[in-house]
């Protein structure tokens, strides 16, 4: 019998009802359980450390938030990762191909398939899907609580219309491999996975164990741009299109002339001046082969 510990976030749109079900599954599948609530998600790496040496695994049910609050206890105690998608988006799960079905996901868990996945860092900070600045952060700053839960994942592509119509450009100087790109630009997103932002795609071809960051930045002069460019966003292969530039590496540098907030995982977390870095093979996560 394996033991694991069970987080959820009860805050998140389907918490409360999920957890318990959750539990009766995975017991059904043998685990062992040590079952806390995480009503807030700064008191997940403590409450990870504190049971690393009573079990074999940590199961976090909740969103991407939820998943990027625990980060540091995980790496701290090397403990695999078992993923209930209980969030509004889900883009982790989406990128490692956990179905967001909850007997499904526990049957994933129960399949104790290990795959070690990379993470994003920036200025101190881990990240697991993206991190961006300009719109997007905009985006995060007007997507509330309530307008989560009353709108669900339709509620990103909600803000995210009524955010680009007032956006405007800003400079940025992005320097990569002793190269340096001088921009105007609306957003600039870094991303470690495959998905973000409610299953958009940062490049065709990432993926969350290809050791490098992909990097895009939308130069473009009018709002109504965007719209022509997000059928392509979802499917990744918006680094085509002219007026936006894409960029790979391990590291990547972003100035701007004024402080301007970063996003991590749907979180303001840092600001510029920035480093970016991925962390090759940070995490086990058990997720399909």
């Amino acid at each position: 019998m394996k033991k694991a510990l069970l987080l959820v976030n009860q805050h998140s749109r389907k918490g409360q009802k999920l957890s318990s079900q959750a539990t009766v599954e995975l017991q059904a599948l043998g685990f062992e359980l040590i079952v806390e609530s995480t009503d807030h998600a700064r008191e997940l790496p403590d409450t990870i450390r504190r049971y690393k040496n009573q079990v074999e695994l940590v199961i976090i049910g909740g969103g991407d938030g939820t998943l990027n609050a625990a980060i540091e206890g995980l790496i701290d105690t090397k403990l695999p990762l078992g993923i209930l998608p209980m969030g509004t988006a889900n883009d982790l799960a989406r990128t490692l191909g956990i179905p967001t079905d909850l007997s499904a996901a526990c049957q994933v868990i129960a399949s104790q398939k290990v795959r070690l996945i990379d993470l994003g860092w920036v200025n101190g900070k881990h990240f697991l899907n993206v991190a961006s600045l300009g719109l997007s952060v905009q985006i995060c700053q007007r997507l509330t609580k309530d307008v989560k839960q009353r709108w669900g994942v339709f509620a990103y592509a909600f803000t995210a219309f009524q955010t680009i119509l007032s956006s405007q450009p800003f400079r940025a100087e992005i320097k990569v491999n002793d190269q340096s790109f001088n921009v105007k630009t609306i957003q600039i997103a870094i991303g470690n996975g495959r998905y973000y932002g409610g299953g958009m795609t940062v490049a065709e071809d990432a993926t969350i164990d290809d050791k490098r960051l992909d990097l895009y930045s939308l130069e473009i002069k009018n709002w109504w741009e965007i719209i022509a460019l997000l059928p392509a966003m979802r499917q990744g292969n918006h680094t085509s299109w002219p007026n936006v530039r894409a960029l790979h590496a391990q590291e990547f540098e972003v100035n701007t002339s004024k402080r301007r907030p970063i996003n991590t995982d749907g979180e303001i977390t840092t600001h510029t001046p920035a480093t970016f870095r991925v962390i090759p093979q940070a995490l086990a996560v058990i997720a399909p082969s």
